[in-house]
């Protein structure tokens, strides 16, 4: 019986994220300390979808596999203070409006193209630029808040906001803010969705040289890379070759049988048994927890007893416990226990109680049942219709039944639809569904402001209040933390009461590592830095 891989919890400062591809037959990781290949297996199955440029996807495996090409103005330390990267430093304006940086003179893409004040500039406008149809960048970019980009000199450029706006160093740190070559931006800015050899160019350790899309990526070492974080140097290995496998099983296959040099996204009941000389690394995701979207403005979910019902019908514990093995921590609150800002006074507070839900259903006026037990109201069926995107991992699909079966114990139905993108969005657009489901990582609580804004992005739940919008408003453009703090505990116990997301648990990163892996470290969301890595 094979023993348990040595395993590692680390801490906050090395929080998370997620990726996938498919190794060929033939492939095994290179050895040599200053050469040779690392394997790296991930989920990644909607890459091929125009999920190739962090800049625009919203996908977290975007930003985790293209920082090996995109750099950024800031590192991100473990303790969350700032560090230079490409800009040696900078000034904040006492009012947060403005950020001026001073950028390394001695920085190029790998098409030879200069990174200067214009690079930063075209990027930036880039983003914001309608036409670029960017969401996630765009409003980490400050989206409406953004006023412009100006170059100073060559290598000293200021960002501009309309009002203080204080996660923008965060944010500067993330390769959604990473710069692409201003030569590619010209010619081919349309293609970087796609990604490819001479589309993806960047600044960073490493060159993207071939891409087979659903199969893999292969990054090749950028020799002139000397701009590092803490002046890190051009990596030690050569290739970095990135397979797409959406199957846990068949990641945790690759790494157990050596074929791979590491897999992330392994879920808890395969991390428990990869054997010896696996180390499993789990960090706990900071930002939105795993989290059910309440629609409030399609269905029954207009009426917050419904809603509260809903919460309450669910016995979370008891599902996320069976499932996960006690590895991912049930969620109280709409930002998890690792976020700057959680409110740890919401825990227990709503707990499991069907007796409630029923009380609460009789309220509203389901109080009929048909034939099926399924509650009725003027000739209306309580059931609503969760819409899921494909591809849904046997875990998260195991929690959807239990959820559906917990519900249906109190009379309320929930048909779940799990659909391709297009089919997805189709819906998702218009918001002609019932509810959604998705976690959402992130380090500055600000990515709330999408969530729950009545123009934000991601606001799946369709809330529009007043009150709400102000509170997320004054937040983003506090720069004191402990205010900031406050506003958020108020936004987290607005949602508590008000339930326009059900938060189900708080996922972690869980990474298996071959033992020919040395000096793999992680950022703050979780994502794999191979800046110090031998492979032995």
């Amino acid at each position: 019986m094979p023993a348990h891989p040595a395993r590692r919890l680390l801490p906050f400062a090395a929080l998370a994220a997620t990726t996938a591809l498919v190794l060929s037959a033939c492939a095994t990781p290179g050895s040599d300390g200053d050469g040779g290949e690392l394997v790296w297996s991930i989920e990644g199955a909607n890459l091929s979808a125009g999920h190739m440029d962090p800049q625009v996807s919203q996908l977290d495996v975007s930003g985790m596999v293209q920082r090996a090409v995109l750099d950024s103005l800031v590192f991100q330390e473990d303790d969350g203070s700032f560090s230079p990267w490409l800009a040696k430093d900078w000034t904040v304006s006492d009012d947060s409006t403005e950020y001026t940086f001073t950028l390394r003179d001695d920085v190029t893409f790998t098409d030879g193209e200069k990174f200067d004040a214009a690079a930063v500039k075209a990027n930036f406008d880039r983003i914001v630029d309608p036409e670029t149809v960017s969401a996630q960048a765009a409003s980490m970019l400050g989206a409406d808040f953004y006023e412009g980009t100006e170059v100073v000199d060559e290598y000293t450029v200021t960002v501009t906001f309309t009002q203080p706006y204080a996660p923008f160093l965060q944010a500067a740190s993330t390769p959604q803010l990473g710069f692409y070559s201003p030569a590619v931006l010209e010619t081919s800015a349309d293609k970087l969705k796609a990604g490819g050899p001479d589309i993806t160019v960047g600044t960073g350790p490493f060159e993207l040289t071939e891409y087979t899309p659903d199969q893999e990526i292969v990054y090749t070492r950028n020799d002139d890379y000397a701009w590092g974080p803490h002046d890190t140097k051009a990596p030690k290995f050569e290739t970095l070759r990135v397979e797409i496998q959406p199957e846990a099983a068949v990641r945790t296959g690759v790494v157990t049988s050596g074929e791979a040099d590491l897999a992330s996204n392994i879920p808890p009941n395969l991390a428990k048994d990869l054997g010896d000389g696996i180390t499993v690394d789990s960090i706990e995701y900071p930002g939105l927890p795993y989290s059910l979207y309440l629609n409030e403005k399609y269905g029954v979910f207009a009426d917050e007893k419904v809603r509260q019902a809903f919460a309450r019908g669910i016995d979370i514990d008891a599902a996320v416990e069976e499932i996960y093995f006690g590895q991912f921590p049930r969620a109280w609150s709409i930002l998890g226990s690792t976020t700057p800002g959680y409110d740890a006074s919401l825990e227990g507070s709503w707990p499991f109680d069907q007796d409630a839900a029923n009380t609460l259903l009789d309220e509203a006026g389901w109080t009929a049942r048909d034939t099926d037990g399924i509650r009725m109201k003027d000739g209306e069926r309580l059931s609503v219709r969760w819409i899921a995107w494909t591809p849904v991992s046997d875990d998260r699909a195991a929690l959807a039944n239990a959820i559906q079966s917990d519900l249906k114990g109190i009379g309320f139905e929930v048909e779940r639809e799990v659909l391709e993108p297009g089919a997805y969005n189709a819906q998702y657009e218009p918001k002609t569904f019932d509810l959604t489901d998705w976690g959402f990582s992130g380090v500055d609580p600000d990515l709330l402001r999408s969530h729950l804004h009545t123009d934000g992005i991601q606001n799946a739940s369709q809330v529009s209040d007043p009150q709400i919008d102000a509170l997320l408003e004054q937040a983003v453009a506090t720069s004191d933390q402990d205010q900031r703090n406050e506003l958020y505990a108020q936004l987290q116990q607005w949602n508590a009461e008000y339930t326009a997301i059900v938060p189900l648990y708080s996922p972690s990163a869980i990474t298996a590592v071959g033992d020919r892996v040395e000096g793999l470290q992680y950022d703050l969301y979780g994502r794999p830095l191979f800046y110090d890595v031998t492979v032995g």
